[in-house]
């Protein structure tokens, strides 16, 4: 598990999960810390599946839509996939509005993203 002041990264079984410990992803040096970490975590570990998991985020920058879809670039390299999670309304809208609700899958909790990802798995 790693844990810093923004992020909190814990892996169980096929499934690492990204989450956050503030309520706003906005400071430049906060995103640049959060995208040095998850660039590094594809790159070291390899993770097959990845979940973001938002729940508790309020506000988040533009900057945080780029760190998602350059990880989900390395992770399609690896054959890997990213799911999000806890979402709320207000900020998946930015992701409709920018047609980026079609690039990721959405679920309401942690819980739903891993119970689909256990049952696309075995199928």
């Amino acid at each position: 598990m790693t844990d810093c002041n923004i992020t909190k990264i814990t892996t169980e079984k096929a499934v690492t999960t990204i989450s956050f410990n503030v309520a706003s992803l906005t400071t430049d040096a906060d995103m640049d810390t959060v995208s040095q970490q998850i660039s590094d975590l594809i790159k070291n570990q390899k993770p097959k599946n990845i979940l973001v998991d938002f729940t508790g985020v309020k506000f988040f920058s533009s900057q945080t839509l780029g760190i998602l879809l350059g990880a989900r670039k390395k992770l399609d390299a690896q054959k890997g996939n990213m799911l999000i999670s806890g979402i709320n309304p207000q900020l998946y809208r930015v992701f409709k509005i920018t047609n980026l609700d079609k690039l990721f899958k959405f679920y309401p909790d942690a819980q739903s993203a891993i119970d689909d990802l256990k049952n696309t798995q075995k199928t």
